[in-house]
C-alpha cells in the first residue's frame, strides 16, 4: 500500500519536473544535445521504475513507516536542500564536504571518518569535474587559492 502511493507520488512529481526540465536553455551552445537531455533522461528511468513500482510494488509485507526512519528522510531532504542554497556562496569543495560529514553522521557513521570522506570528496570530486571533465564549479569561500 506505502510503496504505491509513494510511486504515485513519485510519478507527479516526475512529470512535473519533465514540463520544468523541457523548457531548460543554453544562451550558447556547447552540447549538441543541450542542457535538457541529461534531466529528462533520468526523470524517465524514474517515471519507470515509479511506474513498475504502482504496477507491481513486491512479495513483502507493507511495513509502516517508523517515526525515526521519517525523521532520517526529513532531515536528508533538509541537507540536500542546504546544499543546493550554498553551493554557490560557499563553493563546490566546502558544501560537498558539510553535505558529505552530515550524510555521514545522519547514516550513523563515526564523526572523524565522516568528516575525511566528506573532504575526499568534496576535494576529489572537483578535481574531477574541474580539471578531467572541464566543468566549472563554483570555489566560494575557497576562491582566495585560485591563483
Amino acid at each position: 500500500m506505502y510503496v504505491r502511493i509513494f510511486a504515485a507520488v513519485w510519478l507527479i512529481v516526475c512529470a512535473f519536473l519533465a514540463v520544468v526540465a523541457w523548457g531548460f536553455q543554453a544562451p550558447f551552445s556547447y552540447d549538441p544535445v543541450g542542457p535538457r537531455a541529461y534531466p529528462l533522461l533520468l526523470l524517465c528511468l524514474m517515471a519507470t521504475a515509479a511506474l513498475w513500482l504502482i504496477y507491481k510494488p513486491g512479495d513483502g509485507p507493507d511495513l509502516p513507516i517508523s517515526w525515526p526512519l521519517a525523521r532520517k528522510v526529513v532531515l536528508c531532504v533538509l541537507a540536500l536542500v542546504a546544499y543546493a542554497v550554498l553551493f554557490e556562496p560557499l563553493g563546490f569543495v566546502v558544501s560537498t564536504t558539510l553535505v558529505g560529514f552530515s550524510m555521514g553522521l545522519l547514516f550513523m557513521g563515526r564523526p572523524l571518518p565522516s568528516l575525511v570522506s566528506g573532504v575526499l570528496m568534496g576535494v576529489l570530486l572537483y578535481g574531477l569535474f574541474d580539471y578531467l571533465l572541464d566543468v566549472p564549479l563554483p570555489l566560494g569561500v575557497l576562491g582566495i587559492l585560485e591563483n
